[in-house]
This record gives structure tokens, sequence and C-alpha cells, in this order.
């Protein structure tokens, strides 16, 4: 929002003058920054134009400007233009865009981006509270912000933050199950990130017994998890070596000793864990965890560790590897460490990480009433857990799921994973943190980044819509093709969350 008013209008009202500009011997595309392809008539693409609303995704601009290229390419008419209308968020383009010998006009208002006060960051930690737990969150803002949390649609916690502090509220709420909250800031202009979802399941402490194979430091650990309430001993989830494990849910830890292997095997086979230990490693190797994972465990050295390899049709997921290799695995019912917690094997039981880890993964993958939280961003592709039947919205619709590979709903919330008809996790969807940061390119930094010999940028609608049809020496004033890449997304798409909603967002490219 610029001097009270929508830039994202603006833009868009620069892309439909552009496209006004056509002829009947041209042909007109939109390309916008959620992959989506309008053609036709140049009255149907400057009514999708007209239609188009901002998201809260960022998108990816390099590659719908790639693909606005293809199209014009793909066309076989001589003449081809690709007209960009962008904010020019430097979060936003992160790299170049090859244009060949497409001739590119780039419309980007001069002015200084506003000032914006946003939540970039929100989450329970841990996710399962027994009944306790906190909400950790982040904002940026040139100076205090007043903020609020809610759980449960109650207000949980207020208070101010000095810019760059972390806010961290600590509870035990009377509500029970799958329990939804937010961060929330008192509103400015640009809505959008105002606001910033999480979600809780809270419930009584999930029970453990621990075997006496696994060792000192786990005994040790359970003991402190109990005193502080994380964990209850009783007959839940089985931490236990594998050459002893009987029964599933169980965290199951390497054997010490080598010679056990064999019998490790027979009782994984037994248990139904579809994983087996081969050859010993020795040597230091470092722990890396996947991306979006709590990074407990990111960093540990292992000194001793087994090969594990799948038997049939392993289903579950890797949570840490040694370089290329898994070293914890997880699946129905069953988390399995490829070492021994012990000195000899790893420096793990000695890193602050160890406890919240055994948390984490009773209750995240072992304890009765867990499931997975997965972050996404608005419109992103995720992949649900194969067990997962069917979404629940904020709403209560119930949306089925036929496959793994999800589009993430374009609308920030809580969306819940259900297994049959109960809770089985949640999809919560914020945008990304960078669509808060609303810096900008300069001109001529924007031109940099589209490689190619005929790209000029312009700051003023009626020069960039002019431009978009103006003869040349290569080509005739009657232009055969223009492709309009309209690139609406987040930024100013962070206003389109405002009161008013309609129009009220960031990036475009036309």
């Amino acid at each position: 929002v610029v001097n009270g008013a929508p830039l994202f209008a603006s833009l868009r009202t620069a892309a439909i003058e552009a496209a006004r500009g056509a002829s009947g011997n041209d042909r007109v595309w939109l390309i916008a920054a959620d992959g989506r392809v309008v053609g036709g008539s140049t009255s149907s693409v400057i009514d999708a134009i007209t239609a188009t609303e901002p998201m809260a995704g960022g998108g990816d601009l390099p590659a719908a400007v790639a693909r606005a290229v293809g199209v014009v390419r793909s066309s076989g008419l001589t003449g081809q233009h690709v007209a960009v209308a962008t904010d020019g968020q430097l979060s936003s383009w992160t790299r170049r865009s090859p244009v060949g010998e497409v001739r590119v006009t780039v419309m980007m208002p001069s002015g200084t981006p506003p000032l914006n006060r946003a939540v970039t960051h929100a989450e329970a930690r841990p996710v399962r509270w027994t009944p306790r737990g906190s909400v950790v969150a982040r904002t940026e803002a040139p100076d205090s912000v007043t903020w609020r949390i809610s759980l449960g649609g109650r207000t949980l916690a207020r208070g101010t933050a000095a810019p760059g502090e972390e806010i961290l509220v600590r509870a035990s709420p009377a509500e029970r199950g799958w329990v939804p909250g937010t961060v929330e800031l008192e509103p400015d202009e640009l809505r959008a990130d105002d606001v910033r979802h999480f979600v809780a399941w809270v419930g009584p402490a999930p029970t453990v017994s621990v075997h006496e194979g696994a060792g000192p430091f786990v005994r040790s650990a359970v003991d402190a998890l109990v005193q502080s309430e994380r964990l209850r001993m009783g007959g839940g989830v089985a931490i236990v070596p594998a050459d002893q494990v009987t029964s599933l849910p169980a965290l199951i830890l390497a054997p010490s000793d080598p010679v056990r292997v064999g019998a490790a095997n027979r009782a994984l086979e037994r248990a139904g864990v579809p994983w087996r230990l081969g050859a010993v490693r020795r040597g230091d190797a470092t722990v890396r965890e996947p991306a979006g994972h709590e990074r407990l465990l990111d960093g540990a050295t292992v000194t001793r560790s087994y090969v594990l390899s799948t038997a049939g049709a392993a289903t579950g997921d890797t949570l840490a590897r040694l370089g290329a290799a898994p070293w914890v695995v997880a699946g129905e019912g069953y988390v399995l460490v490829a070492s021994p917690f012990e000195p000899e094997a790893t420096n793990l039981p000695v890193r602050a990480g160890f406890l919240p880890w055994i948390v984490e993964s009773v209750s995240q993958h072992l304890a009765g009433g867990a499931g997975a939280v997965i972050a996404a961003a608005p419109a992103a592709m995720t992949r649900l857990p194969a067990n997962v039947t069917a979404i629940e919205d904020p709403l209560g619709q119930r949306t089925t799921v036929v496959t793994r590979d999800f589009t993430a709903p374009a609308r920030p919330g809580v969306y819940f994973l259900l297994a049959g008809d109960e809770r089985d996790g949640a999809l919560v969807v914020n945008g990304e943190a960078d669509e808060s940061l609303l810096e900008r390119l300069s001109a001529s930094a924007l031109r940099d980044r589209f490689s190619g010999p005929y790209v000029r940028t312009f700051d003023e609608a009626d020069s960039f819509a002019r431009a978009a049809f103006e003869g040349d020496a290569s080509r005739p004033l009657m232009v055969p093709l223009l492709a309009l890449a309209v690139i609406a997304l987040v930024a100013e798409a962070i206003a389109a969350r405002g009161a008013r909603r309609v129009g009220t967002g960031a990036r475009a490219a036309a």
C-alpha cells in the first residue's frame, strides 16, 4: 500500500492497458506466477487480468518469465514480446531469467516500499503439549509491536515485543486434542502477515517403558522427562535395543554388541519392522536432518553405526542421515536408530537436543493420538502421510485426499489431517516469511535479472503500455504476438488480506 492505495491495483491497470493495445492480428496470453496460463481472445485475456487477485504465497517469478518466453517462442510467429509488471521485490527476483532474443519490457513503479510489521515465525514447542507447552514467535518490525496469542479461539496471552525480540509464552490450557492457534499483531495496511498460524496437540504425556539394554543415558533422560511431566512411565512406547524388541510401538536402538545383529534382525522381522541392520561402520560422521525437521540431531557425531537396508517395501521416512546413508528411520509404530545411545557410538546423549528428541520421537511418531504437522506455503506442493484420507478446513469442510502429493490451500490457516474420522495431524499454511521483507531492487538491478539484449524498464504505466506494441527495426509496426505475463503475488499481496481484500496485493508481472 503506497499513499493509501494498493500498488497491485496500479500494476494490474498497467497490464490491462498493455493488453488493450493489441490488434486483431495479435495473440495475447496471461502468465501468472502460480503457473496459471490464460490464452484466447484479447478480451478474454483482459477479463482474466481484471479478475486476477493477490495470493498469499511467494510463487516463482523467474519461472513465470521462463514460461512466458516459452509460450511466445512456441507460437512460431516472428514478433515476440513479454511484458512484466512488478514491484521489484528483492526476495522475489532471486535469480536471472534467460530471455534470449525475445523482447521484454518491465514496469516497476518508482518510490520506496512502505513500512511493514509482520509475524514471521510462530510454532508450538513441542507440538505435543502434555498438557504444558510453549508458543514461540518472532516479528519483523521497525519498532515495538503489540501482539496477541490465541489458542482454540480464546486469548492465551498479550504483550509487547521489541524489534528482533523472541516471544515465548508458556501455558497449560484446558483444551484437549488438536487445537489451532494464531499469533497476531495490531493491523497495519499490509494485513496478511499480521497473523501467523500454528497448531498444538494437548493431552496427557505419552507413556513409555525403558529396557535395561537401552543403556544408562536413555534411562537418565527418561527419568528427567518423567520428572518434568513430558513423559509418564507405563506400557505405551517401548525404548528397547533391536535384539530385544517384541512389539510395537517402539523406539528401537541398534545393539551395543555387533554379535547381536543376527538376533536383532530376527526380532525386527517378527515385529514387522521393514529394516535390517548390516555391517558395522566406524569413523566419525556427522548427522544431518532433512529440511523442515526440528534439527535436534543435526550436527551430532557418530563414530559407530550399522548399515540400514530395507527388507521388502519400506514406506516410512528417513529422519536423519550419515552422508547419503539413513541413520534414523521411522514408519508405522517404530523409530529405528542405527547406533546404540552410548558415548562410544555417538555424542548425541550428551547434546542438548537429546531429551527433546526423545520426546518428539515418542509423541510425533509413536504415541497414540500423535500425528504429523506439516508446514506449507499457500498453493505449494506438499506430501501427505500415507494414512491421511481427508483434509478438514478451518470451517469444518472436508476434502477427500486422492493422492499423497497434495497442493496446499491458497488461504493461510490450520487444516487438519484426517485418518478416517479421527484427526491425525495438521497442515499449517502460512505465507513465506521473506514475503514480508519489502525491500526493492533498483531499476538497473531489476534489468540485470533478465539475460537478453532487448530488455527495457519503465516506471510509468503509459510508456510501458505503448512499448508492448511499438515498432522497431526488427519487426513491423503491427505486432503479430504479445505474451502478457502478469505475475501477481504477495508483498503488496499482503494488503489483500485487509478489510477490503480486493486487489490489494503485492507483486504483479505483466
